[in-house]
């Protein structure tokens, strides 16, 4: 009876244990599930998340594979204007549309949302490269320009460019009419290279131009990397040609194929040839209306009106009444071409940029030595084998 007894009470007591025991172990797994964070949704950085010594013209972009992004944007770490970029029409991938500044940081942000509905800021930082030198390049004609056929492109670098190749690969010359030209790369002066575009041929008047240096980021050697993009847009005005035979004591002035003048002149002395107008193509490159001239050489310190510069070397086309005797009779200048008031008001006047002037019949070449444009006193074949390409 006692057994009995024991028996049913002992057994609700096992069963109860046994029914409390699996609530509790229900209960623990409910918690655990709900405090687990839902997986994040999968972005891919291009480069990497938090790269660093990245390139300004490296692809940048993010992409969400299984979902779509929203308010992306990629922003220097200091402030400062986001990076340009567009959005897929999916809406799947973000690119960077322009290159990125040298030595900064940039922070991305904005949303991705996966198809299922979970969503998680974008985040991470790009570092781009500490170059330790920044180089710049200017172009010698500026935007909205009308120029003269004769007009050489110019590209200055205010540091030494090893890398010729890569610099001249970032250069571009586009043209409305067909335009056979070259790059050639001059001995460094200013402090730096230079690399000069001329076409084959005078061009021909009209011709829209432009020049891009896309030099921003681009690896030039030892270190160096070009600092910013320039560009410039310009215009080949009329064809304005001087003919400077200093044998005729003449100046004739060709515009259009048409002579426009035709004036008495005197050029410089055969007998001394530091005196001596050099033959060859000068190019216009300034001009003044009042000019001092000075020489210890020769003794003279003058100011000579309607004064334009023909080359670096001192040879300028400009007024002169006191060789008015000698022009049209002999040559008795230092070099220049010496004309009447009127007549180098009237050339001055006619004068821009890039007209060529064509001296003959003097035994001196102009070359290097006559200053930095001499582009065309070099023969076309040795020009493009001046080229880094």
């Amino acid at each position: 009876m006692t057994t009995e007894r024991a028996g049913r009470v002992l057994l609700p007591v096992v069963v109860s244990v046994l029914a409390l025991v699996s609530a509790c172990s229900s209960g623990d797994s409910g918690a655990a599930d709900a405090a687990s964070p839902p997986a994040p949704v999968p972005v891919v950085y291009a480069p990497t998340a938090n790269a660093t010594d990245v390139a300004p013209r490296s692809p940048v972009s993010v992409s969400v594979p299984d979902g779509r992004l929203a308010g992306v944007a990629l922003t220097p770490t200091g402030g400062g204007k986001a990076v340009d970029g567009t959005l897929s029409p999916d809406g799947k991938r973000w690119t960077a549309s322009g290159p990125l500044a040298l030595a900064t940081t940039y922070t991305w942000s904005g949303t991705a949302t996966a198809a299922d509905g979970r969503t998680n800021p974008l985040g991470g930082t790009l570092r781009t490269i500490v170059p330790k030198k920044q180089i710049e390049a200017t172009l010698n004609i500026g935007d909205g320009r009308t120029v003269g056929v004769a007009a050489p492109v110019e590209v200055q670098f205010d540091g030494h460019v090893s890398d010729r190749a890569a610099a001249e690969k970032a250069l571009k010359v586009d043209t409305s009419k067909p335009t056979e030209g070259s790059w050639a790369w001059l001995p460094d002066q200013d402090g730096g290279s230079r690399v000069h575009w001329r076409p084959k041929e005078y061009w021909d008047p009209g011709t829209k131009v432009t020049v891009t240096a896309d030099m921003l980021g681009v690896d030039l050697g030892d270190g160096g990397f070009g600092r910013e993009d320039v560009s410039s847009h310009f215009t080949i005005g009329r064809s304005q040609i001087v003919k400077a035979d200093v044998n005729s004591f003449r100046m004739v002035v060709i515009r259009d194929g048409k002579p426009v003048m035709d004036v008495p002149a005197s050029y410089g002395i055969d007998a001394d040839p530091n005196r001596t107008t050099r033959s060859g193509i000068h190019v216009v490159s300034e001009k003044f209306t009042d000019k001092r001239m000075v020489s210890r050489q020769y003794d003279y310190d003058v100011v000579e009106q309607w004064a334009v510069r023909m080359s670096n070397n001192g040879e300028f086309i400009h007024a002169n009444p006191k060789s008015a005797a000698a022009q049209g009779t002999s040559n008795v200048t230092h070099g220049c071409v010496n004309l009447s008031l009127p007549d180098a008001k009237t050339y001055y006047d006619s004068a821009m940029y890039g007209d060529p002037v064509e001296v003959t019949g003097t035994p001196i070449q102009l070359s290097p030595r006559d200053g930095d444009i001499y582009d065309w006193a070099v023969p076309w074949s040795t020009w493009k084998a001046q080229s880094a390409l």
